[in-house]
């Protein structure tokens, strides 16, 4: 599980090295309330982008492995 301080970096990152930027508002709700598993975050991430992490098979690959890193 992340703390708040984890998750605003991981989402960070993610703007950095994927162009996840989120809205402030989605950022906050991400930060104060982290889903506790890897999966669950990274669909959260494809949620409050608008997107479908089903149809995005490679993209989801791609952030999923920073926050599975994240949260090791």
């Amino acid at each position: 599980m992340l703390t708040p301080a984890e998750a605003n970096s991981l989402l960070a990152t993610l703007c950095v090295k994927l162009g996840f930027c989120l809205p402030p508002e989605e950022q906050s709700r991400l930060s104060q309330s982290p889903p506790g598993t890897v999966d669950a975050f990274t669909d959260a991430v494809f949620q409050a982008e608008g997107m479908n992490p089903v149809i995005e098979v490679q993209l989801r690959r791609q952030v999923r492995a920073l926050v599975a890193e994240a949260f090791e």
